[in-house]
């Protein structure tokens, strides 16, 4: 018990101290990338700093795995340099049982910073994001591009090439009926539908019916009772750009299924879902990395281990960023794209404790 309460309060605070400084390292490169924009606008430094709190979070987020990295590589290149490693090893106690309470305790950390992500970084960023673009004046255009939405359970389907968000109508409009058994029933072709926002529906220009008559396609007066189906809310055919890692767990999931619906790609998309349950995992990693890679030289040991954790951490990111990307290619399954790293590294980091000096 005293070897674990020595060891984790040799890693805990040098883990917060670091974790601090990277934080504020990133809070401020973040400044004084819209420092000059800031200045142009004219913004007020309450507001700034307002952007630098919500902004703290996600610095916060990333600087986490570097803090316990260089807490880890720090406290064992310490323990080795003054011969401290060496008593334990002679009394019998391995490396691996020495270094466990840092492993439950970057667990633990994987687990909260998976938690702090979906539900103080995300709302935060989007504060932060929202009063940024305030403040340097940034328009955010909603305009979209070849649209299709699924309405009514798919019995009617919008497919539309331009949506001008400023008038709220559509362009080059199809809209497909389809009956209860999802057969062809209509089509109506119109050049340009306008929002009503008084009745709550689409109000067709120059529109022609095409229907289908037993199996022959024929053009008929634009009916009624079609038109008034028309009722979806201009807001679904707005651009929303949606970043996985910019909404949570529930919302990510809601979109996936959304895009699924549309018979929309959706491989990067459920990638980054599932990033958002690997990518915590690099804390647990870099331990485990840090702990095998330590006492591998007796020269410049801090230095030496430092740098080369580091360097396998970058390895994990590249792995990660490779595999994601054919992921998104359908290469490999989206789940494979975000957790195979996870497992080569681990697996990796189990060999290097098993061959490190004990």
């Amino acid at each position: 018990m005293r070897l674990v309460l020595y060891i984790l309060k040799k890693v805990i605070p040098v883990f917060i101290g670091s974790v601090v400084f990277f934080a504020l390292i990133l809070n401020l490169v973040d400044l004084f990338t819209y420092i000059s924009q800031y200045l142009q606008q004219k913004a007020l430094p309450k507001d700034i700093l307002l952007v630098m709190l919500y902004y703290t979070p996600k610095t916060i987020w990333f600087a986490t795995p570097m803090g316990i990295l260089f807490a880890t590589s720090y406290t064992l290149s310490d323990l080795f340099a003054h011969n401290e490693l060496e008593a334990l090893f002679a009394s019998g106690i391995s490396l691996i049982k020495f270094t466990f309470p840092i492993l439950i305790f970057s667990l633990f950390v994987s687990f909260m910073l998976f938690f702090f992500d979906d539900q103080v970084v995300v709302p935060c960023q989007e504060k932060k994001i929202e009063l940024q673009d305030k403040l340097i004046r940034k328009i955010d255009v909603q305009d979209n591009e070849d649209v299709i939405v699924l309405s009514e359970n798919s019995k009617i389907i919008y497919k539309v090439k331009h949506y001008n968000d400023v008038l709220k109508r559509l362009e080059n409009a199809y809209f497909i009926f389809r009956d209860d058994k999802k057969n062809l029933d209509s089509i109506i072709y119109s050049d340009l539908a306008r929002w009503d926002e008084d009745n709550l529906c689409w109000v067709l220009q120059s529109a022609i019916q095409y229907k289908n008559l037993e199996g022959t396609i024929s053009i008929v007066p634009v009916q009624r009772e079609y038109v008034e189906k028309l009722t979806e809310s201009y807001e679904i055919f707005k651009r929303t750009d949606i970043k996985i890692e910019a909404v949570n767990i529930h919302d990510a999931k809601i979109y996936i299924e959304h895009l699924k619906k549309a018979v929309l790609p959706y491989q990067t998309e459920l990638s980054e879902y599932y990033k958002k349950f690997a990518f915590p995992c690099i804390v647990f990693i870099v331990v485990f990395l840090a702990i095998g890679l330590t006492g591998k030289t007796k020269k410049n040991v801090l230095l030496i281990s430092l740098a080369s954790s580091v360097f396998a951490d970058v390895l994990f990111y590249v792995l990660q960023m490779v595999t994601m990307i054919m992921a998104s290619k359908s290469m490999i399954s989206p789940f494979w794209g975000a957790w195979f790293p996870v497992f080569l590294f681990v697996i990796a980091s189990i060999i290097l404790v098993k061959f490190s000096r004990t």
